[in-house]
This record gives structure tokens, C-alpha cells and sequence, in this order.
């Protein structure tokens, strides 16, 4: 079966300060998107639909997205603050974007088969887009409120530099994922992790914890549900400056809800991404291992 990567690229521009000044991890001058692409195509991907800012498409188009011209089939979606509102009207002083849930909302026009989302940012590793394309060919075509996402471990996604928050999965004997719950201000440690609460109380975390990093498995009825968590949302919390629609969040409540299922892929790939400037020498550093390796040829497109 077909299946589509949506990657959410909306918020490269403004992280940045303009694409031009995105950071190169590969010898070519390639970023970390470039990898995700690659390794996308090689498990199988046919459709690359792109979520973006309409202010920055051309460049957008010009450093990243003209790369798989003829390569695969590619299509633009737009997370500007006005989209899929309904009636709801946008508040005047609305600077931040709506969220993650939001920019796979905004693409519900352009996806008709079971599709797997990505950050731009975040390097995933060549096996997860493998297992996910697998999942998808498979199983998503049997159970439409049957969804997945890749379970990464912990100690595979920290840094050296800082902390970092995370989603920790709770599964069960299955792998059927039972909730995620965010983490903030996780740390690595010698014996693990640690992460503090929101009364500043410290916890230990072994390092073993499947955590989510945002690589989920769709089929397109999510549209359906994202519509109307997002319609409910924006009653609740839409006059709120700082408020934001959570993938994560919205699964969470489909779950409980007894909706849908979402089965917790596994893998070994260590994920990585610039959360810290000191990050960046250990991207380049992971990148040209994987060179040697033989995992990625030296330029990729």
C-alpha cells in the first residue's frame, strides 16, 4: 500500500532566523532533513507532503524541497494561524503557532492513504522509517482506528549539554501504548536520568524508558478527530496567548476514549537534534559515522 511522510517544517524559518542560516551536518552541506528524506525514499515512501510557512516556500523549495524532484511525489501544505479555524475567530494578538496537532490538521486535503509524521529537526535514523513503512504497508489497511508510533530509548535521545523534555511511554504487554506523559527538564546521569516535576522535585528514570520523539503512524481518519479536538480546543483555550494543540495530547484522548489503538514500534536508531549549539558537533560527528559505515553515501541527492 502507498504511504505518505508528512514532515512539519513549519517553524524552520522562524527557529533560524531564515533558512539560509540553517547549520550543515553533512559533508555535502547537507542538514538533518536531507538524512530524514533519504532514509524515507530507501524504506519505501512514494509522497513527501511538507508543512511550511507560505513566507518562506521559495527558499523553502530552493535549499530543501526541489532535492526530491522526480525522486518522489512531493506537495505543500500551509500552518499559517488562520487555518482550519472554522468560525472561530483568530485572536488579534496571536503570534504562536497552534501546535503540532494543528500542522498535520492543515494537510488533511492532501493525504487519502495511511501516512507517518515527522520534525524537520529531528534525526530518526534509517530503521524507523523502515519499520514505520512496513507498519504502514500492512497493518494500517486493516484497522482504521489502529495507529503506531517508533518508541525510541531514553538514553538514546539525551544530551550532553542540558536537559531536555521527552514523552515517556507507558505500553502494555502488547506494545499498545497506554499514555504518554511529558517530562520536562530530564537530564542524563551516570546510572540513567533524572527529571524534575512541576514542584521542582527531583526523580530518577533508568534510561531504558520508551520515550516518543514524534514519529507517528496515521491512517487519514485522524482528520476526523483532529477536527473536532481542535474545534473543542480552540473554545477552551484559543484566547490564550501561549496555548498549543499536542499530537501527543490528542492520542492520548483518543485512547482513553477507547477510539483508537496506537502500537509502540521499537528502535535501536539513536535519534538525535540540535536542542543546544554544543549538539551540533555531535550531529556532524554521529553523521560521518554513519558515512563510514556505509549507511549514507557521501552525497545524498
Amino acid at each position: 500500500m502507498k504511504a505518505t511522510l508528512l514532515i512539519i517544517a513549519a517553524g524552520m524559518g522562524s527557529r533560524y532566523g531564515g533558512l539560509k542560516q540553517i547549520d550543515s551536518v553533512g559533508p555535502d552541506g547537507e542538514i538533518i532533513i536531507d538524512y530524514s528524506m533519504y532514509d524515507a525514499v530507501q524504506a519505501g515512501f512514494e509522497k513527501v507532503v511538507f508543512v511550511i510557512r507560505r513566507h518562506f516556500e521559495d527558499a523553502f523549495r530552493e535549499k530543501i524541497g526541489d532535492k526530491l524532484d522526480g525522486v518522489v511525489e512531493t506537495a505543500y501544505a500551509y500552518q499559517e494561524l488562520d487555518s482550519c479555524l472554522g468560525e472561530f475567530e483568530l485572536p488579534p494578538d496571536r503570534k504562536k503557532p497552534w501546535g503540532t496537532g494543528h500542522a498535520i490538521l492543515v494537510a488533511r486535503d492532501l493525504i487519502n492513504e495511511p501516512f507517518a509524521v515527522i520534525n524537520a529537526d529531528d534525526y530518526y535514523g534509517p530503521r524507523s522509517f523502515q519499520v514505520m513503512k512496513d507498519y504502514l504497508s500492512h497493518s494500517a489497511k486493516i484497522n482504521r482506528n489502529h495507529y503506531a508510533m517508533i518508541g525510541f530509548i531514553l538514553r538514546n535521545t539525551l544530551s550532553e549539554h542540558g536537559h531536555v523534555a521527552r514523552g515517556i511511554c507507558d505500553v502494555d504487554k502488547e506494545m499498545l501504548l497506554k499514555k504518554v506523559t511529558e517530562r520536562t527538564k530530564i537530564k542524563k546521569v551516570e546510572n540513567g536520568a533524572t527529571f524534575v516535576d512541576d514542584n521542582g522535585i527531583e526523580y530518577m528514570l533508568k534510561g531504558d524508558e520508551i520515550v516518543s520523539m514524534n514519529l507517528w503512524g496515521f491512517h487519514p481518519s485522524i482528520f476526523t478527530h483532529l477536527q473536532r479536538q481542535f474545534s473543542e480546543f480552540l473554545k477552551e483555550h484559543g484566547s490564550e496567548e501561549k496555548s498549543e494543540f499536542f499530537i501527543p495530547s490528542v492520542v492520548d484522548r483518543l485512547i482513553g476514549g477507547g477510539q483508537v489503538s496506537a502500537k509502540v514500534l521499537t528502535t535501536h536508531d539513536r535519534w538525535f537534534g540540535v536542542t543546544y549549539h554544543e549538539d551540533m558537533q555531535n550531529a556532524r560527528k554521529c553523521i560521518r559515522n554513519l558515512i563510514e559505515k556505509g549507511v549514507y553515501p557521501e552525497e545524498l541527492f
